[in-house]
């Protein structure tokens, strides 16, 4: 086995040994189990053993298989508690205390979904939080290849106290406090979430195959057995999207050796935006990193480890033109294993895309990991002699390894999803989509997640309340295309199409200067009036506003009609509704255009050009100004007339 090879294996979660029975998932002490819902429960025990369990006067005995494992289902139960749950066999009792029925609530994403109560406004709300009824867990973060059956690291259940409140996820804890308040029975909130994920890494197997992502599933497996010949096939395809982006042909990229580009010394390892280069200092897009490296003999020989330090946000790393890696995970130091016959005597090249993505970039070292290792213990230091040339910004997403912690196939929801087991569940919150922006297929792979996700825990109609992205970025002074608008109104259309899922939505909470918008607690409250919908059956508008109908009038005008408004459309700061947009089949040719409100209609004057669609909010950061009596606002979207 290679050393890369050992290297891969070390990175793969350990789950500990632990006393038998033991209980899969989350059932553990001051737990919240879903309430009226029937009690799945599975674990392990000694091969072929008889297993008790016993619950609120309710009991069952089965038997472990010949692995172990044992699975058992109670009768569903009515809110209540505490109870105590006991798990008996001839190898030992378990004992889980302090539990309660309710409704439990799971709620992952991104970075905005990670964001505490202690990081958001209006924290010191939390101060005064106190409540045994309201249950908190946060799932630690891990990857893994494979779907485990349990956590590497076991997480535990807390009541809700300003010390257990302050580092959780804070636009669920908002949701799930104001349930607690509606619905008036213990709730149970589970947090698994990563900052700069994608959607990919939380689907299973079915749900990449689903979303046309097998090459991934089929990619990951490669890399588990011939780690160098994965790197090769995913590397080729980043090489073919690079040619794509920048028309250069096959032997002419940057990663050649004989790569002429505007190559700068790099000033020192570190955050590039810290250089003191003013066109650095704001700068996110792509740099290329390159350094020669002259090798004996000797050295060229051997199998060797390219040791470069962390990269920020991602990278993809070349040795003599050749892939030898990359990863998307901005705090992992990158160590490359470099097989026999990589290096030569003489020049050698190595060559670095970095991808910063968002804030800060660059080759964060530490310099005194950056080294170039050799099997007889001999290394040669890679801390000095960087040079750098600017790449520009791409215009689609750069595709990641489908090994990626964060970007990968499957390795989030293997380790952080997949252990929860089949309990039950009244919603999802689902806060995620600004590291698929301008990805093709977000629609398909929301849709299948969500399929995922109900197979997992056994209920087809599972609530999904999804947040829309907030505002962030290009606020827009004319028309123009937004990849961020774009995902707005795809999540909005899959909510609409998949019937047991709704928008919460947030295109009037955003900053257009910082990707983490501080008002987690109107985007609670908005995910609870879904849940609210969704979960409970209120009568209440789970999305707020939303366009269903485009209607042509005789005199050119364009008349849409809304839905699930609560009183009427109004406008505020202005008697007309600003941001909807005429366009026609051409390309570039949408315009602002006059509209005002009429009840539940909004009228869109004509202008003597053709229309075969209009656009609403469209652009990264819109100025909005139309909402509904409960102040909901009306989210982005594009419809066609006909």
């Amino acid at each position: 086995m290679t050393k890369w090879m050992l290297m891969a294996l070390a990175a793969l979660p350990v789950t500990p040994a632990l006393a038998v029975p033991r209980l899969d998932g989350v059932l553990t002490d001051h737990a919240v189990i879903q309430r009226d819902k029937p009690i799945r429960i599975s674990g392990s025990a000694e091969p072929g053993e008889a297993v008790r369990i016993s619950l609120a006067g309710q009991s069952v005995a089965v038997k472990a298989d010949r692995a172990g494992r044992f699975s058992a289902t109670l009768a569903p139960l009515p809110a209540g508690g505490p109870y105590e749950m006991q798990v008996s066999a001839r190898s030992g009792l378990a004992i889980v205390r302090d539990l309660l029925l309710g409704d439990v609530f799971l709620c992952s994403g991104q970075s905005n979904m990670e964001m505490s109560v202690e990081r958001s406004q209006d924290s010191y709300s939390v101060y005064a939080a106190a409540d045994d009824q309201l249950r908190l867990l946060t799932v630690p973060k891990a990857t893994a290849f494979t779907p485990q059956t349990g956590f590497a690291a076991q997480p535990g259940w807390a009541a809700t106290t300003p010390a257990t409140a302050s580092p959780f996820s804070a636009a669920c804890f908002y949701m799930a406090q104001a349930l607690r308040k509606s619905a008036k029975v213990p709730i149970g909130a589970i947090h698994s979430s990563w900052g700069g994920s994608r959607i990919s890494a939380w689907m299973d197997e079915a749900g990449l195959r689903a979303a046309d992502m097998g090459d991934g599933v089929e990619a990951l497996r490669l890399y588990a057995r011939d780690v160098p010949a994965a790197v090769a096939r995913t590397s080729a395809k980043w090489e073919q999207w690079w040619r794509d982006q920048s028309g250069n042909r096959p032997g002419a990229e940057p990663w050649q050796p004989q790569a002429t580009l505007d190559w700068q010394p790099a000033p020192r390892i570190g955050a590039f935006n810290r250089w003191g280069i003013p066109a650095l200092a704001d700068y996110v897009g792509m740099l290329w990193f390159r350094k020669d490296v002259t090798l004996t003999a000797k050295q060229a020989r051997q199998e060797a480890v390219l040791s470069i330090g962390a990269v920020d946000d991602a990278d993809v790393t070349w040795v003599n033109g050749k892939a030898v890696g990359g990863s998307s995970n901005a705090a992992t130091p990158r160590n490359y294993l470099l097989p026999a016959g990589t290096l030569v005597a003489g020049s050698n090249v190595i060559t670095i895309n970095d991808d910063n993505v968002w804030a800060e970039g660059g080759m964060i070292g530490p310099v005194e990991a950056m080294r170039l290792s050799f099997a007889d213990g001999t290394s040669v230091a890679l801390d000095t002699g960087w040079r750098y040339a600017v790449a520009g910004k791409p215009r689609t997403n750069a595709p990641r390894a489908p090994w990626d912690d964060i970007n990968g196939a499957g390795t989030l929801y293997n380790a952080m999803i997949a252990p929860l087991g089949p309990i039950a569940l009244a919603g999802v919150a689902w806060y995620q989509g600004e590291s698929d922006t301008d990805l093709a297929g977000y629609d398909k792979r929301l849709a299948a997640m969500m399929r995922d996700w109900r197979r997992q825990f056994g209920l087809p109609e599972l609530p999904f309340a999804i947040v829309q992205l907030s505002a962030y970025g290009d606020t827009a002074s004319r028309p123009r295309e937004s990849g961020w608008a774009r995902l707005h109104d795809t999540q909005r259309r899959v909510a609409e199409k998949d019937g047991h899922a709704a928008v919460a939505v947030t295109l009037d909470l955003g900053d257009p200067l910082d990707i983490h918008p501080g008002e987690k607690r109107e985007v609670g409250r908005r995910l609870a009036r879904a849940m609210r919908s969704l979960a409970y059956g209120e009568t209440v508008a789970a999305s707020g506003p939303r366009v269903v109908q485009a209607g042509r009038g005789a005199d050119g005008t364009v008349t849409l009609s809304f839905a699930d408004v609560t009183g009427e459309l109004t406008t505020r700061g202005a008697d007309r509704a600003i941001g909807f947009e005429l366009c026609g089949a051409e390309a570039a040719s949408c315009r602002y255009a006059d509209a005002w409100v009429n009840g539940n209609q909004v009228v869109l004057a004509a202008d003597g050009r053709p229309v075969t669609h209009v656009r609403y909010a469209w652009a990264d950061s819109p100025t909005v100004n139309l909402f509904d009596r409960d102040g909901l606002p009306v989210g982005s979207f594009e419809i066609s007339v006909p």
